[in-house]
């Protein structure tokens, strides 16, 4: 039992004075240890910072789809490639609002469903001032709830506004500053093109978007789908719905399909003349693309890690050369080969997992550039796991190109060692 007992202390101790050995060794060859660590800094820190820039990108890019929205489902007509309907015009194509009659009735995993008709860039004008493009949209009140928009003063759309198409508007506050309107503006006039609209809800700021900002006004303005249909003589239109929660996204896509083409009067067999996206499937795809391109990066600059693991069995086999005659007195009085191979195999390691720390310090200062530097990229930072990655690897790599020096150097034979000049 005590026997079983030392084991573990003995190995303990043997790693620690090989460790010291090693140490000793990299301080007295200091020049010959860096120009030898070079490449595993090199590798740690461009794998470190790859990390660190795909996981702030991954970050960014979920940050995006949450504000955008992870339930919607999008909605709109279209040809077929295929099938009897395939050469029919886009006037036959359209989608009717007749059809979505009862949707949320057929369709128990649809939470919210608007109508939703783009209009033109529009000229605004409150009192004296014009703002030359505004592009008007005409949606439901719903829109607002899949949306997740806010109406921060003001009123969403009442039936009756919506039942009889009055003139009335909800406008973003970027679009009431722009038209220099008073702050309380609920009950003024605002005039699109030839058409005047009351001011009844002002809207909450858009979310920034990853690739939009500082690109974009938002310089919205909304009125109510039948409104739009009266002064628009465009009867386009498309659909937005979402689902009560991600987990039903398939099954409420599969519901939708399954009710317009009952409302469409598709046959079996035809294709749909509708597509519905659901963008929780889209995130999905999205990341396991961006996954794959995260493999991929981090398998290039891992490259860098396998040259550096060259460097360090080279230098070793360097280091056996010279230090045969020391080898062979050691075996002289008496020390085993699994203790020569400790050593040398401990040496390697240490050399790896120095360079990895200096690796890993030089990926944290990248890391930061990248995070000061690029405006998207401000959650840039190195995770735990990769830090712990990184040691790992860096242990990997002493003991994987360090074994073969190490194995050398334990079956020198002690007294053509001892002959060594």
């Amino acid at each position: 039992m005590k026997k079983l007992l030392l084991i573990p202390i003995l190995l303990l101790r043997l790693i620690t004075q090989s460790a010291l050995l090693a140490l000793n060794q990299i301080w007295v060859n200091k020049t010959r240890s860096i120009l030898t660590t070079l490449g595993i800094i090199i590798g740690v820190s461009s794998v470190s910072a790859v990390i660190a820039a795909m996981s702030g990108m991954n970050n960014k890019i979920m940050e995006n789809f949450e504000t955008f929205g992870t339930k919607k489902i999008f909605l709109w007509p279209q040809r077929p490639d295929s099938g009897s309907k395939k050469n029919l015009d886009w006037w036959q194509i359209r989608f009717k609002e007749e059809e979505f009659e009862d949707m949320l009735e057929y369709c128990p995993s649809v939470e919210f469903r608007s109508f939703v008709s783009d209009g033109r860039n529009l000229p605004a004008r409150a009192d004296d001032t014009t703002v030359e493009a505004v592009r008007l949209n005409g949606v439901e009140t719903h829109w607002f709830d899949i949306e997740n928009r806010e109406i921060m003063m003001g009123r969403p759309f009442s039936h009756l506004d919506e039942t009889q198409g009055r003139k009335v508007c909800i406008i973003s506050k970027q679009l009431r500053d722009k038209l220099k309107m008073d702050r309380e503006c609920l009950g003024q006039t605002i005039t699109f093109g030839h058409h005047m609209f009351l001011v009844v809800g002002l809207l909450e700021e858009k979310p920034g978007m990853m690739f939009d900002e500082g690109n974009r006004d938002n310089l919205e303005a909304y009125i109510p789908f039948k409104t739009m249909r009266k002064i628009n003589n465009n009867r386009w239109f498309s659909v937005i719905a979402s689902c009560k929660s991600t987990d039903v996204a398939e099954e409420a896509k599969a519901e939708i399909q399954f009710f317009l083409r009952r409302t469409r009067k598709i046959r079996p067999g035809e294709p749909d003349t509708f597509r519905v996206m659901v963008m929780e499937n889209e995130i999905k795809q999205v990341m396991k693309v961006f996954g794959m391109i995260s493999m991929v990066a981090f398998g290039i600059v891992s490259i860098s890690l396998l040259v550096g693991g060259v460097g360090i069995m080279n230098i070793m086999l360097v280091s056996v050369s010279e230090r045969t005659r020391e080898i062979g007195l050691r075996k002289a009085v008496g020390a085993r080969p699994s203790a020569i191979l400790t050593q040398f195999l401990v040496e390697a390691v240490v050399l790896c997992l120095i360079g990895g720390c200096i690796g890993l310090f030089l990926g944290h200062g990248l890391a930061v550039t990248i995070s000061k530097v690029v405006p998207m990229m401000e959650s840039t930072r190195i995770p735990l796991w990769a830090v712990l990655l990184s040691f790992g690897f860096s242990a990997l790599v002493g003991i994987v190109f360090g074994m073969f020096p190490a194995i050398k150097a334990a079956r020198l034979n002690p007294i053509d060692a001892l002959r060594h000049e």
